[in-house]
C-alpha cells in the first residue's frame, strides 16, 4: 500500500502541474481576461503551424521502420481501443442508446494529443521523443474515427458530408507526408537547417496546446445536477473500465518487457479524459452543448485523480 501511495504521489504531482495550467487558462477565459478570440487564434496556430511542425520533425527524426517494424500496428491499436470503448459505452447506456448516443464518444474517445503529450513530457522528458512518436502514430488511426464516428454520435447526424474534411487536418496530413518520406527514404534530402527550423517551431506545440485545452474547457457551459447518473457512467467507463482493460491486455501481451515506453503510452492514452474535439463538434454540427460540456468538465476533474492512479498501478505492475 505504501508503494502504491508513493507511486501515486509521484504521478499525481506530474499530472497536477499540467492541470494547474489547464484550469488557470479556464479561469482566465471565464474572467474574460483571455477572450474566445485569443483561444481561437492560439488553437488555429497550434493546428496549422506548431503541431504539424512537431509531428513532421519528430516522425522524420525518430521513425525508423527497421528498428520499429510494427509501426503501422499502432494506428490500428488506436482504432481497436476506441472500438472497445464504444462497446463498453453501448453496454453502459444499452437501455437508452437512442436518446443518449452522444454519451458514447465521451465514454470512449480520449484527448489523444493535447492532454497526453504534456503528461508524457512531464513524466519522462528523456523519453519524450519516442513517446511523442507513438502518440502521433496513434493519432493517425484515431483522428479519422473521432471526426467521423464521434461527430455522428455526439450530435452531427445528418451532416456526414461535412465530416470527411474535418479529419484531413494539417496535423493529419503532416503525419502522412512525414511517414511517406521516411518509408521512401526521401527524408534524407531535407536540409538539416530546414529540419531544425521546423523542430524549433514544433517546440511551441505542447505548452500552447495545454493553454488552448484549458481555454476550451473554460468556455463550456456547466450544469451538473441534471446529468449526475450519466456522468457516473461516462467516468466509470472512460476513466476506470477502459484503462483497466488496457492494463490487463498490455500485461498479458508482456509489452512492457519488449517496449516499455509504448506500454506506458497506451496506459496513459486509455486513462486520458475525453477529447475536447467533441465539444468543438457539438458547437459546429449541433447537439447538447451544455450536457456534453458539463460531463467533459467533470471528467477532467476526475482525471486529476484517476490518471495518476492508473499510472501508479502500472508502475507497480512493471516493478
Amino acid at each position: 500500500m505504501t508503494a502504491l501511495a508513493q507511486a501515486f504521489a509521484s504521478s499525481f504531482l506530474a499530472v497536477f502541474e499540467i492541470f494547474i495550467v489547464i484550469f488557470a487558462a479556464g479561469i482566465l477565459v471565464r474572467r474574460n481576461v483571455l477572450k474566445a478570440s485569443h483561444i481561437e487564434a492560439l488553437s488555429s496556430a497550434t493546428v496549422v503551424i506548431f503541431l504539424p511542425c512537431l509531428i513532421f520533425s519528430n516522425v522524420l527524426t525518430n521513425l525508423d521502420p527497421v528498428a520499429l517494424p510494427f509501426w503501422w500496428v499502432i494506428p490500428l491499436v488506436a482504432i481497436l481501443m476506441t472500438t472497445v470503448g464504444l462497446l463498453l459505452g453501448a453496454l453502459g447506456f444499452i437501455r437508452e442508446l437512442d436518446r443518449k448516443r452522444d454519451m458514447l464518444p465521451l465514454a470512449s474517445m480520449q484527448n489523444a494529443g493535447y492532454l497526453v503529450l504534456p503528461i508524457g513530457l512531464a513524466l519522462a522528458p528523456a523519453e519524450f521523443d519516442q513517446f511523442a512518436l507513438y502518440c502521433f502514430l496513434f493519432i493517425l488511426g484515431y483522428n479519422p474515427v473521432l471526426w467521423s464516428v464521434g461527430t455522428y454520435l455526439v450530435g452531427g447526424r445528418g451532416k456526414g458530408h461535412e465530416t470527411w474534411r474535418a479529419f484531413l487536418t494539417p496535423p493529419f496530413l503532416a503525419n502522412l507526408i512525414a511517414i511517406g518520406l521516411v518509408v521512401t527514404k526521401a527524408h534524407a534530402v531535407i536540409p538539416a537547417p530546414a529540419l531544425a527550423g521546423i523542430k524549433l517551431m514544433g517546440q511551441a506545440a505542447v505548452p500552447v496546446a495545454t493553454l488552448v485545452l484549458g481555454g476550451v474547457l473554460g468556455s463550456v457551459p456547466i450544469r451538473v445536477r441534471s446529468y449526475l447518473w450519466d456522468a457516473v457512467r461516462v467516468i466509470g467507463i472512460k476513466l476506470v473500465l477502459l484503462p483497466l482493460v488496457t492494463i490487463v491486455t498490455v500485461s498479458l501481451l508482456d509489452l512492457h518487457t519488449s517496449h516499455p515506453v509504448l506500454a506506458r503510452f497506451l496506459v496513459i492514452e486509455a486513462a486520458a479524459a475525453p477529447a475536447v474535439g467533441l465539444i468543438l463538434q457539438v458547437k459546429t454540427y449541433g447537439g447538447n452543448e451544455q450536457k456534453v460540456g458539463s460531463l467533459m468538465l467533470l471528467s477532467y476533474i476526475a482525471c486529476i485523480f484517476t490518471l495518476p492512479f492508473w499510472i501508479a498501478i502500472w508502475e507497480l505492475i512493471v516493478g
